[in-house]
């Protein structure tokens, strides 16, 4: 068996971080702004239309999970073994944190009187229907889900913590996931915020409960995509609107 490591400077600021946040940001402005251009440049390559936008999404998350992957594979390391030291408690948790999940987005939703699905979600539903489970998985279950958690626990809540109250952190966490999925498409409004902002308070409270593990956090976000995927491909298109 490893030893697990003392945090030391794992949570110290570092270039690949601020490499990999830098280009999460810039990419995610030009798609914000110029998703038509690059879409039909890329086209021209893959003229499928379903699948240039999975093309540009999977560019999108493999480059900046690259730096990620190099700036946070001695915590990913850590939580992994940590993780391995009580397997029950990893196995029980993730699908409770996914029920916890659903049912303060459900109670959220309800609230704000947001029934009607977000154009991000449904965007990603036509896009999942067009395409192979074996083209989607490797973006939505396991890229998407690892860069989020990066972006939005472990380096606004893990080491910005270390500068800011680590509740301020949680908020900045929550309110920075819940945007960036909205952004550009309904707009920073509470109704189309509202789906987000319970499955990013489940994130972020599963990340500081487990003593800032992201790859726990990791694992309950990708199984709620999994079992988002899973419904999806099971459910026939006429029930989704499609």
């Amino acid at each position: 068996m490893g030893t697990i490591p003392p945090a030391g400077r794992l949570y110290r600021f570092t270039g690949l971080d601020a490499a990999a946040a830098g280009l999460y940001a810039s990419l995610a402005a030009v798609l914000s702004l110029a998703a038509a251009p690059v879409t039909a440049l890329v086209q021209q390559i893959l003229p499928d239309p379903a699948t240039a936008v999975y093309a540009i999404n999977l560019a999108f998350y493999a480059s900046v999970g690259l730096f990620a992957v190099a700036s946070a594979w001695r915590v990913i390391a850590r939580d992994l073994l940590i993780l391995a030291t009580r397997p029950w408690f990893t196995l029980a948790m993730i699908p409770l944190s996914i029920v916890a999940m659903l049912v303060l987005t459900a109670v959220l939703v309800t609230v704000t009187g947001s029934a009607k699905e977000s154009r991000n979600q449904l965007g990603l539903q036509s896009l999942i229907q067009q395409l192979p489970a074996w083209f989607v998985v490797p973006l939505l279950v396991v890229l998407g889900p690892f860069v989020e958690e990066y972006l939005f626990r472990h380096l606004l809540i893990g080491k910005l913590s270390r500068h800011l109250n680590i509740w301020v952190c949680c908020v900045l966490s929550g309110l920075c996931f819940a945007a960036i999925h909205v952004v550009g498409r309904e707009g920073l409004v509470l109704p189309a915020l509202a789906p987000y902002l319970g499955m990013g308070a489940v994130l972020v409270a599963v990340y500081v409960w487990t003593g800032k593990n992201v790859v726990f956090s990791y694992f309950v976000h990708a199984a709620k995509n999994l079992l988002a995927l899973l419904l999806i491909y099971a459910i026939p298109p006429q029930l989704l609107g499609g």
